[in-house]
Formats: C-alpha cells, sequence, structure tokens
C-alpha cells in the first residue's frame, strides 16, 4: 500500500508542541476569559514585535482583517479599489461589501503578484468609468511579498493608500522590511494551513497609524466607544478568541525554525524539480514565507497528467486559483484594468498546480514528489510532443 504524503502536515507540528499546546488551553480554561482574555493583548504585542510595526490588532479572520481596514478608512461606493485578479475570493470579497467597485488587475508570470503596469492601466480605467481611485490592495500571493518598489510611486501618483494582503505571507521579507510593515495596513489570516495558522479562524492588522489602530480596535466591536455598550459606530463583531490566541502564542515561538525548515523545502524543489516546469521566482532581497510551493506545467492537459501522476503515488495537489476572479459569477460584472480579459492571470488558472509544503516534509517525501513529476516515459513524452509542434 502507498504511504499518502500530507499536503500539510499540522499533526506533525501538533506532536512537537502538544505538552505547550495542553498548558495552554489549559490556562484559560482555568481563568474563563474566552473573550478577549490576557492571552490576546499578549498575543498582539508579540506578533508587532515579530515584525516590526507599532500595532497589531488581532480578529476573527482574515477576511475580516480586510474589511476593518476598509471600513475604518471610510470606502465606500464611488470608490474603486484594485486588486489582483489571481487571488482567493476574500479580496475582492472585502471591498464588494463596503458597496465600492473592484477592479482587476492583471499578474506578473514568474511571481504570481500584482503587474505594476497593468496597475496604472486599472487606474486609467476606474477614471474613465468615473470612479474614484482611493487604495490598492496588493496580494502577496503563496507567501511571496509583492512587488511593492513598483507599486508605491504609482500609488503615491495616484494618490492612492496601500492595504497589503498578506494572508498567506507572514513571517515574509521584502528588502529588509518584515511582511507587516510595507503599506498603511497589513491583514493577514491565521486560517489552520497558513504558515502562522490557528485551530480555526483567525487574523490580524497591522500598522503604524494610531488612529488607524483606534478605529479597528473600535470597529471589531460592533463600533465600541468607551466600553462596549457605547456604541459610537457602525462595528462588526469580529474579536480572535482567547483560545485561538493562547495556540498562536505557542506556534509564534516556534514559528521562525518553521520558516527557515519551508525555504529548505522550497530549495529542495527548485533544485530537483525537472525543466519540464517553471518553479516560483523569488527575486533578489525578497524572502517568500512558503505558504504554497505552486508550480507552472507547459498546458491544462500537461497540468492533468502530472497530477494524476502524482496522486496515484499518493501525493495531493490543489491548484490555487482554476477560475480567476473576475471570471467567476459573483465577480465578472466587476471592472478589469482592460476592460476585458486579464492573459497572464487567464493563463496561469489553466497551468498552475501547487506541491505539499510544509516544515514537516522530510528529503526522502520530496524526493519521492520530484521523482513522479521525472518520470522518464512521461518526459519523453512531452519532448516528442515539443518537437512535433509548429
Amino acid at each position: 500500500m502507498i504511504r499518502s504524503i500530507q499536503f500539510t502536515d499540522l499533526a506533525a507540528q501538533q506532536d512537537r508542541i502538544r505538552p505547550q499546546l495542553d498548558t495552554a488551553i489549559a490556562r484559560v480554561l482555568a481563568h474563563g476569559a474566552y473573550i478577549m482574555g490576557p492571552e490576546v493583548a499578549e498575543l498582539e504585542k508579540r506578533l508587532a514585535e515579530f515584525c516590526g510595526a507599532a500595532y497589531c490588532v488581532t480578529c476573527s479572520s482574515g477576511t475580516d482583517a480586510l474589511s476593518l481596514v476598509l471600513m475604518a478608512k471610510g470606502i465606500h461606493a464611488g470608490d474603486a479599489v484594485f486588486a489582483p485578479s489571481f487571488t482567493f475570493a476574500a479580496t475582492a470579497e472585502a471591498v464588494a461589501l463596503t458597496g465600492a467597485t473592484p477592479v482587476f488587475v492583471d499578474s506578473l508570470p514568474g511571481t504570481f503578484n500584482m503587474d505594476p503596469s497593468s496597475l496604472e492601466q486599472a487606474v486609467a480605467t476606474a477614471k474613465g468609468r468615473r470612479l474614484h481611485p482611493a487604495a490598492v490592495i496588493p496580494v502577496d500571493l503563496f507567501g511571496l511579498p509583492a512587488d511593492y518598489n513598483s507599486i508605491l510611486p504609482i500609488a503615491k501618483t495616484h494618490g492612492l493608500w496601500i492595504l497589503c494582503d498578506a494572508a498567506q505571507s507572514f513571517g515574509g521579507i521584502y528588502h529588509g522590511q518584515k511582511v507587516g510593515t510595507l503599506g498603511l495596513a497589513t491583514a493577514t489570516s491565521f486560517f489552520p494551513a497558513k504558515p502562522l495558522g490557528c485551530y480555526g479562524d483567525g487574523g490580524a492588522i497591522f500598522t503604524d497609524d494610531k488612529a488607524l489602530c483606534e478605529m479597528v480596535q473600535s470597529l471589531r466591536v460592533h463600533g465600541k466607544g468607551a466600553e462596549k455598550y457605547d456604541n459610537v459606530r457602525i462595528g462588526l463583531n469580529a474579536r480572535l478568541d482567547t483560545l485561538q490566541a493562547a495556540i498562536l502564542l505557542e506556534k509564534l515561538a516556534i514559528f521562525p525554525d518553521e520558516l527557515k525548515t519551508r525555504q529548505r523545502v522550497a530549495d529542495r524543489y527548485a533544485a530537483q524539480l525537472p525543466p519540464t516546469f517553471v518553479v516560483p521566482q523569488t527575486p533578489s532581497g525578497v524572502h517568500s514565507a512558503w505558504a504554497q510551493y505552486t508550480i507552472i506545467a507547459d498546458s491544462d492537459r500537461h497540468r492533468t497528467e502530472a497530477q494524476a501522476a502524482l496522486k496515484a503515488a499518493g501525493v495531493p495537489t490543489m491548484v490555487y486559483y482554476p477560475k480567476p476572479l473576475h471570471r467567476q459569477t459573483a465577480y465578472k460584472h466587476f471592472l478589469t484594468a482592460t476592460g476585458g480579459a486579464l492573459p497572464i492571470c487567464e493563463n496561469l488558472s489553466r497551468r498552475v498546480f501547487s506541491l505539499p509544503l510544509h516544515p514537516y516534509l522530510d528529503d526522502a517525501a520530496i524526493d519521492r514528489i520530484v521523482s513522479c513529476l521525472s518520470d522518464k516515459t512521461t518526459r519523453q513524452k512531452r519532448i516528442s510532443r515539443d518537437a512535433a509542434a509548429p
């Protein structure tokens, strides 16, 4: 019987810190402050220290982290907020729920992140539709920080503020700056499969802006004022549970070591995967948190064949994302940078797939995965097919 490889091995991580987790959970059960208990404040302090942000506000999910910042900044109908189409729906969902218009931007083929030239085009498109360009949400896809050195000048030129969607990239570094310090605000997710994940939903917001921090703190508790029954604005119920904060504190303690191991796994993949697949690019000076290891096949058929071979060998794969947002039913009526197709992300959606990557993936498992993708017969079929192409 073929032994399966885990796509994300939370059980192995839990085995590593089980005594600490048991103690942390027992502590919460003992003091009984299940909502906004002392572990929440402690986690916010340590997360801010980890990335170098002045303030951290935890919340109930990565989606709520995005929503809280947009609400705090007063984003509303008539505003245009620019976001990549090649990402999870939460990025655009948070914009649409404010009444503003998401304007979808194409991707760079090597890094999968927002294409700055497409962003410029998107701003022009929004202005042509008499929308007010308000903000841009670069997504650090698969753990890699976006091209902020190119995006920041565009944002400054057009008066946009930046909300970094770091749902997958907390722990990443961009030219010496840790994720959490690259825009006006940063939103991240603690969904269990993320590089730093809890055992449920959770998220956090980072900023150096004190007024923004205080507004978000109010909004996450029903728009409270001086106390919880003094409601000074319309808000959300978006607090992080104390139990999840306690769990995240223990996971944060081993997070730096896990980031190093994720990099080791990514390096081994890059060194050994056959040239029949395009491996992800990591620009000089940029460090990914490696939430996913996503490679590009030469066609949808090639991807299907590769995934089938891996499945037969007990290796799970995932496709992130099979359909760009601007092609999905809920979002296809919104604007795109071109007013129509976004060719790069549409092409990527037909060809990308992600391999297992987590800190507990050993060399033998990596070698087994690579071996499936390096099969001589499969390579020969590909070479023959390429030779026959016009």
